[in-house]
C-alpha cells in the first residue's frame, strides 16, 4: 500500500496524533484521520520522531568488509531509527577521490535501508601532508560537503588552514578529529587517577583541547566552518562555548558512550571499553551532558566503529579502538538525557536529526513531522526496558560496551521516504 496511517503517536513526545503517509510524503497530521485505503500502524502512545541522522559512522566498505559493509551498516542504522548516515573516509582505499566516494554513495543507493552520505578525506591517504581532491569529491555524484581525516588528526596547522579555505568556497565543513599526536604517543586510556593506578599510558585532555583551540581560531581567521568530532572533555566544552560566544562558526558532537561511560570501566581491562577518544571522568561526562542540553554541543553522533571479534578479543594494548553504536544510540540518549530531565523528545529530535542534517546538508532529512515533508520517520517505544543482546544486532560486528546492560527505549518502526525499513522491530 502507498498509504500508511500511524495512529495515536506522540509526535516529538507531545499529545497523541495521527500521521498519514502517502507515498514518500507526510500527507496530514491530526486527530481522527481516516484510515480508508491505508495500512494502519497502531502507535499506542509511542513517540514519533523525524528519522535520525548520524554525522559520524564507519561503514568500513571498501576494504574492511570483515568488520562492516554498507549493507550491514545501513541495516544497523535502520534498526536504530536512522534514515541517513555520513560514512567516514578511513576505508581501504581511503575515500580521498571522487571515485571512492561515489562507490560508497552508490552502494547506499542500491541497498535502500538509509541514505548514505560519504565524508571525504581532508588529506591524501589520511597522511596529513597534501590536500585530497576536495572539489572533485564535492562535484561528484556523491555531492560531498563534509571532510574529515577521522581516526587521525589534521595536526599540520597550514594544511588545516588550507582545507578550511578550500571548503568555504562551496559551503563545506571540515570535521576535525582533535588529537595532538605527540601528546598521545603510547596512550592507552584517559590520563588521570585510573591510568596512574593501572600503569597504562595516559591520554591527556589537553591533547584534544589544544587542537580545538587552534582550529576554532583558524576557522575564525578564514571565516569558515569547523566541526569538532566526538568532543570528550569538560575543557573542550569551555573552548567551544567561548568560540560560539565570539560568533565563530564551530559545531560539535558528542557520542552516546561519552555521555554514559567513564574511565573507571577500564579497571576491568575489557577491550570493549577501549575507544578513541578514551572514556573520560565522571566530571567530564556531566559537563558533556550539560553542554548537549544547553546547545554548546550541537549534536549526538555515534562514531559507530565496528571491529571483528579477533581485533577486540585480545589483550588491552593490542586491541583496536572503537565501539558499535547505531543500534543503541537512542536508548543511551534516553537514559542520560531524557530520563534525567535534561532534554525532552523535541530536544532529542533537534540533536539527533535536525541539527546533524543541517550541518551535513542532508536534504530531506531532519525535517518537521508535518504535512508536505518527506516521510523519514522513526517510532520509539519509550516505555520499554531490556538488556542489550548483541547477538540480535544487524551490524556485522558485536563490539558493544552495553552487552547485558539494561537500557530504556526500543525503535519499533523506521520509514525512509514512506518505505518501511523496520516494522515491529524487524528489518524488512
Amino acid at each position: 500500500m502507498s498509504k500508511i496511517l500511524i495512529r495515536g503517536a506522540k509526535v516529538l513526545g507531545g499529545a497523541p496524533q495521527d500521521v498519514l503517509i502517502d507515498g514518500e510524503t507526510i500527507a496530514e497530521v491530526g486527530t481522527g484521520l481516516s484510515a480508508d485505503g491505508a495500512q494502519v500502524v497502531e502507535a499506542d502512545g509511542k513517540v514519533l520522531l523525524p528519522g535520525l541522522v548520524d554525522l559520524h559512522t564507519h561503514l568500513r566498505e571498501p576494504g574492511r568488509e570483515d568488520s562492516e559493509t554498507v549493507l550491514t551498516g545501513t541495516r544497523a542504522a535502520a534498526s536504530g531509527g536512522y534514515t541517513a548516515v555520513f560514512a567516514m573516509a578511513n576505508t581501504f582505499p581511503v575515500a580521498d577521490t571522487a571515485g571512492v566516494v561515489e562507490q560508497v554513495w552508490r552502494l547506499g543507493q542500491e541497498h535502500g535501508y538509509c541514505d548514505v552520505r560519504p565524508i571525504g578525506a581532508v588529506t591524501v591517504g589520511l597522511e596529513g601532508k597534501k590536500l585530497a581532491e576536495l572539489g572533485a569529491m564535492h562535484e561528484s555524484a556523491a555531492g560531498v560537503t563534509v571532510f574529515s581525516d577521522d581516526g587521525k588528526c589534521v595536526d599540520d596547522a597550514v594544511i588545516m588552514r588550507r582545507a578550511l579555505e578550500y571548503v568555504k568556497a562551496f559551503g563545506g565543513v571540515v570535521a576535525q578529529h582533535a588529537q595532538e599526536p605527540r601528546l598521545t604517543e603510547g596512550a592507552q586510556m584517559n590520563e588521570g587517577v585510573v591510568s596512574a593506578e593501572l600503569g597504562l599510558g595516559g591520554w591527556p585532555a589537553v591533547a584534544e583541547e589544544s587542537i580545538i583551540a587552534r582550529d576554532v581560531l583558524l576557522a575564525d581567521h578564514v571565516g569558515s566552518r569547523v566541526h569538532i568530532c566526538h568532543l570528550s572533555t569538560a575543557g573542550s566544552v569551555e573552548i567551544v562555548r567561548w568560540a560560539k560566544s565570539r560568533g565563530i562558526q564551530v559545531t560539535a558532537e558528542v557520542t552516546p558512550h561519552h555521555l554514559l561511560l567513564t574511565d573507571e570501566l577500564v579497571r576491568t581491562y575489557n577491550p570493549v571499553y577501549k575507544v578513541n577518544p578514551p572514556l573520560r571522568t565522571e566530571r567530564d561526562v556531566l559537563a558533556l551532558r550539560g553542554a548537549l542540553a544547553d546547545g554548546t554541543i550541537d549534536i549526538v553522533a555515534t562514531d559507530h566503529a565496528p571491529h571483528p571479534h579477533e581485533d577486540k578479543d585480545c589483550e588491552w594494548a593490542a586491541a583496536a579502538m572503537g565501539m558499535v553504536g547505531l543500534e543503541t544510540a537512542l536508548s543511551v540518549v534516553q537514559e542520560t538525557m531524557v530520563d534525567t530531565g535534561l532534554l525532552d523528545w523535541a530536544g532529542v529530535a533537534d540533536r539527533m536529526s535536525s541539527k546533524p542534517a543541517q550541518i551535513g546538508q542532508a536534504t530531506g532529512h531532519g525535517r518537521p513531522v508535518s504535512a508536505g515533508e518527506p516521510a523519514n520517520l522513526t517510532l520509539v517505544d519509550t516505555e520499554y526496558r531490556g538488556q542489550v543482546d548483541p547477538a540480535g544486532f544487524a551490524s556485522r560486528s558485536r563490539n558493544t560496551p552495553y552487552e547485558g546492560r539494561e537500557l530504556p527505549g526500543r525503535v519499533t518502526h523506521t520509514w525512509l521516504r514512506g518505505k518501511a525499513t523496520l516494522v515491529d522491530g524487524k528489518l524488512t
